[in-house]
C-alpha cells in the first residue's frame, strides 16, 4: 500500500497533464454540440483529446452530458475526476452525479438563476463559480447559453480564443453569416467576462502535432470495413450502432457498394450471408439483442463456410437492458451463443482509433479463411469522439480463394491442408454444389454419416487453428511481474493505471487481447512468462474473459479479477487500487 499513497501522491501533487471537463444540460441545450466544438478546438489548439458522452433511455428529450479529456498526448480512457463541469441547467443532472466525479480542487460553472446545485453534486465540495449563462446570453441578438458556456470554457482552459472561433465559423456556416456571427459574439463574451476562480490545474505547452483525425468509435468500424473491402451492408437500426450505419451508407455508395436496412436482424444476417454468397464481402453492425437473433444465421454461415463480419457494439444487458450506456458483457454470447460445435473469429477493438485497424483486420481474416468473424466494440468506444494519429492499415491476407471454372470434380468442402477450399462464385461455369446449413461431405451433397461429420467439424476447426495471426493478437505494454490482462474498452484505463504503478516503482505490464477466439494459446503463455501475480480486468459482472481464459487453462490459480459492471467506466485509480492489492 506505501507504493499506492506514493503513486496518488505523485499523481495528485504533480503539475497535471491532462484535463477533464463536463457539460451538462437538457435535451435540445446543446450540449452535445457543444462538445463537439470544443473537441474540435482542442485539436487546433494542438492537444489531444477525448470526449464520451452520456444520455438518459429517453428516444427524445431528456439530459445529456459531454465529458471530455484534454491532454499533449495520446487519450484513450476518462480520468479519475474532473477539474472542471459546466451546467447550462440542472434538469435531472443528478443522474450523471455518478458519471461526473469532482474532488474540492474542481470548479462548478453555474447559473444562480437555474437554481440550486442538486445535492447529490454538491456533495462533492467542489469550488462554485457562479455566472449569468442566461443573462450573458439574452444579451446578443440570437445569443445561445451553450456558445457563452464555450467561451468560458475556453478562456479557463488556456485555449486560444482564435481556435474557438474557427470552429465556430466551420460548425456554423450551412446556418447562415447571422448564426455564425451570433455565436461568435456569444464566444467572445464568455472569454472577457469576469470569473472569480480559476482552475488549479493548467495544460503544458505542446508543439505543433502531427495530423490527427477527429473521429468516433462507430466511424472508425466503418471505415475499416471499407478498408477491408465490405461492399455490402444490411442492418437493422440499434442503440448504439445506429452510426456505423449512418457513416456506410453515404460512404459505401462512393465506393460502389449499398447499405439496405432491412426489416429486423434476422433479416439483416441472411441478407449478407447471401451477398457474400454471391461474392460480395458483406457486414451487419448490431448490439445484444440483435446479435442474439442472429445467431441461428450465423451458425448457417459457419457449415456453408460463408465468409461474413458482425460489428457489435455492447450495451448494458441483459434484456433491453440500459440502451444508452456501455458494458463488455456480450463476449459469452460471442464466443459460444452458436449451437452445436461452430470455430469462428472473435475480436475486440482496444481504443477508437483501433476500431478501425480491428474491423479491417476482422474482414480481411474472414475472407482468407471463409470464417464468421464478430467484433466487440461498446457503447464507450462507438458513440465517444477522439483526436487521434491516423489508424494503422491490418495485415492485407490473402483474400478469398476462389475456384476456377470447370475445376472437374469441384468439391466445394475438399479436405486440403489448412482447411480452406476454394469457393466458387454463383454463375461459374460447371462449379456446382448444394449449399445449406445440413452436415455434407465434400461435394456439398447433405450426409448425415459419422465420417463426413467427423471431418467437415475437423475441415472447420483446423483452418481457424492453424492459422498464423501473427502478433496483432494482443497489444502488450510494460514489463515486470504483475501483469493486467485485459480485453476491449478496458484497455486504456488498464494501461493508464500500469504506467501509474510503474511510475511509482513497481512494473506492471499489460496484455490486452484484440484476438478473443482464437486465442494464440503458445503466444498468451510467452506474455505471462516470469509473471508472479495476475489481474483481469474488464467490465461486466459475471468476469467473463476471466472464465474463459481459465477455461484455456492460462491463468495461475491465484489470479485476481477486476470486474465490474456498466454503466461508470471503469477508472485508472480503480485499477491501481484493486493491482496493489494483489501485489
Amino acid at each position: 500500500m506505501e507504493a499506492h499513497s506514493r503513486m496518488q501522491n505523485n499523481h495528485n501533487n504533480a503539475p497535471h497533464p491532462t484535463l477533464s471537463v463536463a457539460i451538462t444540460g437538457s435535451g435540445g441545450s446543446g450540449v452535445v454540440t457543444a462538445g463537439h466544438m470544443l473537441l474540435q478546438a482542442v485539436a487546433g489548439a494542438g492537444y489531444y483529446g477525448l470526449m464520451a458522452r452520456s444520455a438518459g433511455p429517453q428516444i427524445r428529450g431528456g439530459e445529456s452530458a459531454a465529458m471530455l479529456r484534454i491532454a499533449p498526448r495520446r487519450v484513450d480512457c476518462l480520468d479519475d475526476s474532473y477539474q472542471l463541469l459546466i451546467a447550462l441547467d440542472w434538469l435531472n443532472a443528478n443522474r450523471f452525479a455518478e458519471e461526473i466525479p469532482l474532488t474540492g480542487d474542481s470548479v462548478i460553472v453555474c447559473d444562480p438563476a437555474a437554481g440550486e446545485i442538486p445535492p447529490e453534486i454538491a456533495t462533492y465540495g467542489a469550488r462554485v463559480m457562479e455566472m449569468p449563462l442566461k443573462e450573458l446570453a439574452k444579451g446578443i441578438d440570437g445569443g445561445r447559453i451553450n456558445m457563452v458556456a464555450l467561451g468560458i470554457l475556453c478562456d479557463l482552459l488556456g485555449l486560444p480564443q482564435e481556435a474557438m472561433l474557427a470552429v465556430v465559423e466551420q460548425t456554423l456556416a450551412r446556418k447562415g453569416e447571422q448564426v455564425v456571427q451570433a455565436s461568435q459574439t456569444c464566444v467572445r463574451v464568455g472569454y472577457d467576462s469576469d470569473k472569480p476562480l480559476s482552475l488549479e490545474a493548467h495544460l503544458p505547452a505542446v508543439d505543433a502535432p502531427p495530423p490527427r483525425w477527429n473521429i468516433s468509435g462507430n466511424e472508425a468500424s466503418g471505415l475499416g470495413a471499407v478498408r477491408g473491402g465490405v461492399r455490402f451492408v444490411a442492418a437493422y437500426p440499434i442503440t448504439p450502432a445506429s452510426e456505423v450505419l449512418e457513416w456506410l451508407a453515404p460512404n459505401l455508395e462512393r465506393l460502389g457498394g449499398s447499405l439496405l436496412q432491412a426489416e429486423d436482424e434476422l433479416a439483416s444476417i441472411n441478407m449478407i450471408i447471401g451477398a457474400s454468397f454471391g461474392g460480395v464481402p458483406a457486414l451487419t453492425a448490431t448490439s445484444g439483442p440483435g446479435l442474439a437473433l442472429m445467431m441461428e444465421g450465423l451458425g448457417l454461415a459457419v457449415a456453408s463456410e460463408t465468409p461474413v463480419v458482425v460489428a457489435n457494439v455492447m450495451r448494458g444487458g441483459p434484456s433491453t437492458g440500459i440502451p444508452t450506456k456501455s458494458e463488455q458483457s456480450d463476449l459469452n454470447i460471442a464466443l459460444c451463443g452458436f449451437h452445436g460445435d461452430a470455430p469462428h473469429l472473435v475480436l475486440s477493438a482496444l481504443d477508437i482509433a483501433d476500431c478501425t485497424f480491428t474491423t479491417e483486420w476482422a474482414v480481411r481474416l474472414s475472407e482468407s479463411l471463409q470464417a464468421t468473424a464478430i467484433v466487440l466494440t461498446d457503447q464507450s468506444l462507438g458513440q465517444a469522439r477522439a483526436l487521434v494519429d491516423p489508424p494503422r492499415r491490418a495485415p492485407a491476407g490473402s483474400g478469398r480463394r476462389t475456384a476456377p471454372p470447370c475445376d472437374e470434380p469441384y468439391l466445394r468442402y475438399r479436405l486440403t491442408d489448412d482447411g480452406v477450399s476454394p469457393m466458387a462464385i454463383p454463375g461459374t461455369d460447371c462449379d456446382l454444389y448444394t449449399a445449406d446449413g445440413l452436415e455434407h461431405n465434400e461435394k456439398g451433397t447433405p450426409s448425415s454419416a459419422a465420417q463426413d461429420h467427423q471431418r467437415q467439424l475437423d475441415k472447420r476447426l483446423r483452418k481457424l487453428a492453424g492459422y498464423d495471426y501473427g502478433g496483432d493478437w494482443a497489444r502488450i505494454s510494460g514489463s515486470g511481474e504483475h501483469c493486467i490482462v485485459t480485453w476491449g474498452s478496458s484497455a486504456g484505463a488498464a494501461e493508464e493505471a500500469a504506467r501509474r504503478l510503474t511510475a511509482a516503482g513497481t512494473g506492471v505490464r499489460v496484455i490486452a487481447i484484440r484476438l478473443i477466439s482464437p486465442l494464440p494459446v503458445q503466444a498468451m503463455g510467452e506474455a505471462l512468462t516470469g509473471v508472479r501475480r495476475v489481474l483481469v480486468v474488464e467490465q461486466n459482472h459475471g468476469g467473463q474473459l476471466f472464465h474463459y481464459l481459465h477455461s484455456l487453462q492460462l491463468l495461475p490459480a491465484d489470479a485476481g479479477l477486476l470486474a465490474r459492471p456498466g454503466p461508470l467506466p471503469l477508472r485508472p485509480a480503480e485499477i491501481v487500487a484493486r493491482m496493489t492489492e494483489e501485489m
